[in-house]
């Protein structure tokens, strides 16, 4: 009798359920409840303490481990290599999660040249158990299991826990303009995109009947009041515009038989194209978004990692051994005025170069690239799915244009980019979407 492969809709046709939840799914689902609601929870007070403590203060918060994340993050690990080695079988690595572990291999490594070892390799220990906590759960999770559900429900509850948050708060207010709301998170940058990224999950809810639709609905409005409130501008716009962006993508992609990765190659020559034709499109841009040429201070910090990189271009200072670091650290000796506490560059992209040189950015759009080509996978088997995991993926892309996500702990742009990865991982040729098969019955 042969095997034929079947996709989420043929389930439902066969009678099996694709909602199922294994203790693979349980522990990628523990790992973003755990960063999205009990983690922001419970330094909710000492994050509210320290707004308004001295810089020094504030660094020093930003550098003390917290004991939650020492225990959590070790015990989803270690739970993680136990279901790999019951699981070794099933394990797949396509060339997007190789060029994911190449970059993790270059930022251990780094730490033998970074600015402050111990704390570079502090760091890196965290983002190495983070992404053995989501990648190899949510790729061996079991075939029926529908993650992505789990995700919205999860990223839902985060958003309606903020909402009764934002109702018992005060505005932030400098200068006398108010500023928006941060729920119970530590700034109101991470309510827009936890806001923004709970918009496109409820958007793919929509796609399918019944209560799904509803709830969708629901938390689409939601998410974009959420939004509106915490004056996440740039999160709005790049929610709305994302989903039209991929949905094309994927149509012309589909059209002329390439990858989304191979479509979406013209918008980075056109933009440099207009940068060159119209000059300073970027203080456009801001203008049209801040009200600012200057992406709300954003180039005067892009100014000063473009000279400190240059100091070390090849291999940078060392994973995450430059911001916050000590008084004596780079940012702090070097910087001028404000920008010495800042947190990153507020670019992803100048974080990368500044961290791990040009050799570490090269290694990051290779993993991006890749990331995006592999959707073509997914695109051919369930289209629903390939234009969610676009959408997510896009709008962190854009993000980090003007926010620092990609390879930065627990933030929560990168573990949603580490999660559609991983996705995107299971319908790779040998992945557990594509192993399901039913026996067709004889006639």
């Amino acid at each position: 009798m042969p095997n034929v492969s079947i996709s989420s809709p043929d389930l439902r046709r066969v009678g099996l359920s694709t909602s199922s939840v294994d203790k693979c799914s349980l522990v990628a689902l523990s790992a973003f409840a755990y960063t999205l609601i009990i983690a922001p929870l419970l330094s909710y007070g000492t994050n509210t303490a320290s707004l308004g403590s001295s810089a020094a203060s504030q660094i020093q918060h930003i550098m003390t481990p917290r004991l939650e994340n020492k225990l959590v993050w070790p015990m989803l690990a270690g739970i993680t290599v136990v279901l790999v080695l019951r699981n070794r079988s099933r394990v797949t690595l396509p060339p997007h999660i190789v060029s994911l572990f190449a970059y993790l291999a270059l930022a251990g490594a780094s730490v033998l040249w970074a600015f402050k070892p111990e704390l570079s390799l502090q760091r890196f220990v965290l983002l190495l158990l983070i992404v053995v906590s989501i990648v190899f759960p949510v790729t061996l999770a079991a075939r029926t299991t529908d993650l992505i559900r789990g995700m919205f429900i999860c990223f839902a509850f985060a958003l309606i826990v903020n909402v009764f948050f934002i109702l018992n708060q005060t505005p932030i207010i400098i200068d006398k303009i108010v500023k928006g709301y941060p729920g119970y998170f530590a700034f109101k940058g991470i309510l827009g995109e936890c806001a923004a990224v709970a918009f496109l999950l409820s958007l793919h809810e929509m796609l399918y009947s019944g209560r799904r639709l509803a709830l969708g609905i629901s938390v689409a409005v939601v998410a974009i009041c959420v939004m509106i409130l915490s004056q996440s501008k740039g999160a709005l716009g790049l929610a709305l515009l994302t989903p039209w962006l991929a949905g094309l993508s994927l149509i012309a992609g589909k059209m002329i038989r390439v990858s989304p990765a191979i479509v979406l190659l013209p918008i980075v020559f056109g933009y440099e194209v207009l940068s060159r034709l119209l000059g300073n499109l970027t203080g456009r841009i801001s203008y049209y978004l801040y009200g600012n040429y200057t992406m709300s201070g954003r180039a005067n910090i892009w100014e000063f990692v473009h000279y400190e990189s240059v100091r070390k271009p090849l291999f940078g200072w060392g994973y995450q051994s430059f911001w916050f670091v000590g008084p004596d650290g780079p940012s702090v000796v070097d910087a001028p005025g404000w920008i010495k506490v800042m947190p990153s560059a507020h670019n992803g992209y100048l974080d990368t170069k500044l961290e791990l040189g040009y050799v570490g950015l090269s290694i990051l759009v290779i993993f991006i690239f890749a990331t995006l080509h592999a959707i073509g996978h997914v695109a051919g088997r369930d289209t629903r799915r390939a234009w969610l995991l676009l959408s997510l993926a896009l709008f962190i892309i854009l993000t980090n244009f003007v926010e620092s996500s990609w390879m930065r702990g627990m933030d929560i742009l990168w573990l949603t980019f580490l999660f559609v990865a991983a996705e995107i991982a299971r319908y790779w040729p040998g992945g557990s979407a594509r192993r399901f098969v039913v026996q067709q019955q004889p006639s």
